[in-house]
């Protein structure tokens, strides 16, 4: 009980990390600037400071609690980053948010719940983890490509985030010796390394230009893409399946139309910025005495 009860606290707080770095990042992309405009503001390095406990408290929570407690309650980021985006841009919530919201969280348990997880110690191996990073790759600039909308954009940053994931498991089972075929050799794993740190690299930067376009509607992409390529390569690579066989399947298809709802009232029910008020000309006429 307190082994669970510990992997509570450590999802909620993981959630809470990830909602504020989302908000963060937000109102770094609503002031502009380039990569380079970044580096220099202590409000980019808070967000990543913040995203890196999320992802350390995760696994935490991952140690002390099974994946299907933890990940549902990792799926709360989008509820609590709503009320802190619009705190801070002196607002309300909308109704239209709020069910968005809703929608996209059912959507969300809906895929965890019918997910089965791998058995212990299953992780891509090096070749397969090179072509999940090549594919990917192709993927994600085929994506940004395509006009950089910021859903489009959103979609790369949970796709990249998701394949960081997987890649850090390989490097994890290397080092623990439960490795596919044996450990990797040193430069094998400084490889794997790198590309962990080039695809979260990639999926922190994509979801900074993703928020160019709002904080809801593309922090709930990115909450839906990370799980559903992670999700894609337990299918497609480690032998993972959905519950309940083809009724899992179905389980599956209805979750996606629910969440893409959602993410569909998200996008609707942001509130437009009003543009300013324009200065009053000067009247051409002639001043006649």
């Amino acid at each position: 009980m307190r082994a669970t009860l510990l992997a509570v606290l450590l999802s909620l707080a993981s959630s809470a990390g990830y909602a504020l770095a989302a908000v963060a990042q937000s109102r770094l992309a609503v002031s502009g600037g380039g990569t380079r405009a970044l580096l220099t503001r202590p409000l980019w390095w808070w967000a990543v400071g913040l995203n890196a406990a999320g992802a350390l408290t995760h696994v935490a929570a991952l140690h002390y609690g099974p994946l299907t407690l933890v990940q549902p309650l990792g799926a709360l980021t989008l509820v609590a980053a709503l009320p802190v985006g619009a705190y801070y841009e002196r607002r309300r919530v909308t109704r239209a948010e709020w069910r968005g919201a809703l929608w996209t969280l059912g959507g969300l348990l809906g895929l965890v719940a019918v997910v089965g997880p791998a058995t212990p110690g299953d992780a891509l191996s090096l070749p397969e983890a090179l072509a999940v990073a090549a594919v990917t790759a192709a993927g994600i600039a085929a994506l940004v490509r395509r006009g950089g909308r910021a859903l489009g954009l959103a979609t790369a940053a949970g796709i990249s985030s998701g394949v960081a994931s997987a890649l850090t498991q390989t490097v994890t089972a290397s080092l623990a010796r439960e490795l596919p075929g044996g450990p990797m050799t040193w430069w094998q794993t400084v490889l794997m390394a790198v590309l962990v740190a080039v695809f979260a690299t990639g999926g922190l930067l994509l979801s900074q230009a993703a928020f160019r376009g709002g904080l809801a509607a593309p922090l709930a992409v990115v909450n839906l893409a990370n799980p559903a390529a992670a999700a894609v390569i337990g299918v497609a690579l480690l032998g993972e399946t959905f519950r309940a066989g083809p009724v899992g399947w179905l389980v599956a298809a209805a979750s996606g139309a629910v969440a893409a709802r959602g993410v569909l009232l998200l996008t609707a029910g942001h509130p437009v910025p009003l543009p300013a008020p324009r200065a009053p000309e000067a009247d051409p006429s002639p001043v006649t005495p």
